[in-house]
């Protein structure tokens, strides 16, 4: 058969993955999915050569080994956004050129099987061949969680931060992000990136009364740079507690310089929320 692009949509639980981009050495997410994928191959294969009498089941043909010999070169996937270690997903998106002759939703159920509980795929999907799930995006969303009350069930889902949060400041603080800016004052240093300009579509500061109560932030834009949505909630609860001011804030973004935003707000309160394609 005729390799098929196959788009898929991935949840996870970001605790215990080095991030999304493969490592060495590292437990990441593109590596345990890749994992699954060539294991998944392998089988298929496998199976395709006993039943066309390639080999046989009993053991006194090549079998599982002679196919993962001839087919041991990993299938690579392309992730819409490369999360950082301790970020989770509930919409991750990715793609791959896959030799499988099944379809999508067996797919889909049979890397299910293979994966880890804190891995899902959600979703499969064969697309275009054409179609790249990090440069087809026209936008991405992301989810931030700020818990007022300390809570061993969230310790590792939300950051918990003290009550006493201005939070009408911190909106009028987050409103002024809105449109297209250079936002080098909440990039990590070290990016190599062509320019840091983005354009934000969406952006909001809720109150959630449910489960001890939170803060959930909101933002959707065409493109992030590294650590922005961290940096940009960490100099909001700055605002919060009334160490900076809301136009305090104004002037951090177009100072674009990292050193005079706040601190980094930690990975394990961050969700890709959800990625949007026009096809």
């Amino acid at each position: 058969m005729e390799p098929r692009n196959t788009r898929f949509t991935i949840e996870y639980d970001g605790t215990r993955f080095a991030g999304w981009q493969l490592q060495p050495g590292q437990r990441t997410v593109q590596g345990v999915l890749e994992a699954a994928v060539l294991d998944l191959r392998v089988r298929v294969a496998g199976e395709t050569r006993d039943e066309s009498g390639g080999a046989e089941r009993d053991g006194s043909g090549p079998g599982e080994d002679a196919a993962r010999q001839d087919i041991s070169e990993r299938i690579p996937l392309t992730g819409a956004g490369r999360t950082d270690a301790g970020v989770h997903a509930l919409g991750q998106v990715a793609n791959a050129t896959l030799p499988i002759d099944l379809p999508p939703e067996t797919i889909a159920s049979a890397l299910n099987s293979r994966l880890p509980d804190d891995l899902l795929v959600k979703r499969a999907e064969v697309v275009d061949a054409d179609f790249n799930a990090r440069f087809d995006a026209v936008a991405r969303s992301y989810v931030y969680l700020i818990g007022r009350e300390e809570s061993p069930l969230w310790r590792l889902r939300r950051w918990y931060v003290r009550p006493g949060l201005d939070i009408e400041s911190m909106r009028g603080a987050a409103r002024t992000l809105t449109g297209e800016h250079d936002f080098s004052s909440f990039c990590l240093a070290g990016s190599e990136l062509e320019h840091h300009r983005c354009r934000v579509r969406a952006i909001s500061l809720e109150w959630e009364p449910g489960f001890g109560g939170m803060l959930v932030f909101r933002v959707e834009a065409n493109r992030f740079l590294r650590g922005m949505v961290r940096s940009i909630v960490g100099t909001l609860v700055d605002v919060g507690r009334g160490r900076t001011t809301p136009e305090d804030f104004s002037v951090i973004l177009e100072a674009r310089d990292r050193g005079r935003a706040g601190a980094t707000a930690p990975a394990h309160g961050l969700y890709l929320e959800r990625v949007t394609y026009t096809k």
